[in-house]
């Protein structure tokens, strides 16, 4: 058991009377305070390039962990080799209503019904400018508003997408969180391809391609998978962030509703990897589930290019994410 593990998470854990939201925000307030990284965590063989963008390391912070970028010099001090911030949306909104983060640590998981609380994508663009580079690449989260409605969500991506357009190394396209009404419809062909056309003729407009992903959920068919990649590479996307939250709950005893991620998402999420890679042959960020340093090589063995932490790393800590970097780092 880690130092953090056997002293500083039962301290957190309890931070806000055990509230996870609560204890989150905290330790997102003290993460601000730290002093930025002078360089990135890179030890040989860590480095590489996917999809045009060079990654010191292939361990990433997933999006959720600090939607607003309110802790963003903290990340790679931490070791990531890259941070994604988000899901933002274009208006500012509240989220579903608390208590909506929920621990279960038995099972080495977190459900989550958050409803893409955050502050806007003006506000993030703002503070992304005054903050300047980060040493690290940085993924920008995309998703819909909720007073959007369905025919409204092309605009409402796009409108996020141009405030943020420049201040990314990448955009993810999350049309696959449950916790927004409708908003995993925007997976299937007709809605996901008007999105895609929209972002791809935005880019061009604004000065030129920037790789765009696609976060696929686990809960979708083989079949389903497979028309949403169809749509993916007919126009031209980048990569493939897989998985989001699940809405099973794989040996998981819980009455709360909401996604649930950590170590039961595991198998699923494998599997998952193992197939949009060989069926699209793009490159994969792998999440879900990786708990464990091993995880994160299995990711890449099942044809995972970088990889993503999250629930994990709150269980688990910063020597999670060396050792993830450790495992992975001899790969191709």
């Amino acid at each position: 058991m880690t130092l953090y593990e056997r002293a500083l998470r039962p301290v957190l854990f309890r931070l806000g009377g055990g509230d996870a939201e609560t204890a989150h925000e905290r330790t997102l307030r003290w993460l601000a305070r730290l002093p930025a990284a002078r360089r990135p965590f890179s030890p040989p063989g860590a480095r590489r390039t996917v999809f045009g963008v060079d990654f010191p390391n292939p361990v990433g912070l997933a999006a959720g962990m600090d939607k607003d970028g309110r802790a963003l010099r903290a990340w790679p001090r931490l070791g990531f080799g890259f941070v994604e911030v988000g899901t933002v949306t274009r208006h500012a909104q509240p989220g579903n209503d608390r208590p909506r983060l929920f621990r279960l640590p038995a099972a080495g998981a977190i459900v989550n019904r958050m409803g893409f609380n955050n502050a806007g994508a003006a506000a993030l663009a703002a503070r992304l400018r005054a903050l300047g580079p980060l040493p690290v690449p940085l993924g920008i989260s995309l998703g819909k508003s909720k007073v959007t409605p369905l025919t409204g969500a092309v605009q409402d991506y796009v409108a996020s997408f141009r405030l943020l357009y420049g201040l990314g190394s990448y955009f993810a396209v999350n049309v696959s969180s449950p916790n927004t009404p409708g908003l995993r419809e925007l997976q299937d062909r007709a809605h996901l391809s008007a999105l895609l056309g929209a972002l791809r003729a935005e880019a061009l407009a604004l000065g030129g391609p920037v790789p765009v992903l696609v976060k696929v959920a686990p809960d979708l068919t083989d079949t389903a998978l497979g028309e949403l990649l169809d749509v993916c590479l007919g126009f031209g996307v980048a990569g493939l962030i897989a998985t989001n939250t699940t809405v099973e709950r794989p040996g998981v005893s819980t009455a709360e509703a909401g996604g649930l991620s950590g170590r039961p998402l595991a198998p699923r999420a494998l599997e998952v990897v193992r197939f949009v890679a060989k069926e699209s042959g793009l490159p994969v960020i792998g999440v879900g589930g990786i708990t464990r340093p091993e995880d994160a090589q299995r990711m890449l063995e099942a044809g995972a290019a970088l990889v993503q932490l999250y629930t994990g790393f709150i269980y688990h800590g910063p020597r999670l994410v060396q050792g993830a970097v450790a495992a992975t780092r001899s790969m191709p």
